[in-house]
């Protein structure tokens, strides 16, 4: 069994030094999906929410997530992050959500892809329940990821 990367030989867990890295250009991408009864997609679509636009909000939480992931997920570095985008994408049953998180530097955005994801579903839910409280939020997941040492994976 290899080595636990945030264990140290104590067993305390420690943040991972990165220093050493090299700096490179990383990517990642993200989805997940909120089920919703029709009448509150359609709803969504119109713009027609008395809390105001949803995908907008979402879209602002999810790239507001994604820059304070380090504050959420313990042991994760904070990143100087150079792109961050939540794009949605309306079906039948509900709404696809996406997310891409890039950067250079000397560690993986797979984290802030996530969170990225998981908020603006969040939102989407927040910002809907008063019409529909059994939404059912699901699929979230890593896509896939580029750069850094390790080098390109993908799920898709």
């Amino acid at each position: 069994m290899s080595k636990l990367t945030h264990i140290d030989g104590d067993g305390a867990a420690h943040m991972v030094d990165i220093s050493a890295k090299d700096d490179t250009v990383r990517e990642a991408h993200a989805e997940g999906f909120i089920a919703m009864k029709p009448e509150l997609l359609e709803a969504i679509r119109a713009n027609s929410m008395k809390k105001g636009d949803v995908l907008a909000t979402a879209r602002i939480a999810g790239i507001m997530a994604a820059k304070k992931t380090s504050d959420l997920i313990p042991l994760c570095h904070p990143l100087a992050l150079s792109k961050v985008s939540v794009e949605f994408e309306m079906t039948d049953s509900g709404i696809k959500t996406r997310a891409m998180a890039r950067l250079t530097g000397k560690t993986g955005v797979e984290m802030e892809a996530l969170t990225a994801v998981s908020t603006a579903l969040l939102t989407i839910y927040d910002m809907s329940k008063a019409m529909q409280k059994d939404m059912t939020i699901s699929g979230i997941r890593l896509l896939s990821k580029s750069g850094g040492k390790s080098g390109d994976w993908s799920n898709i």
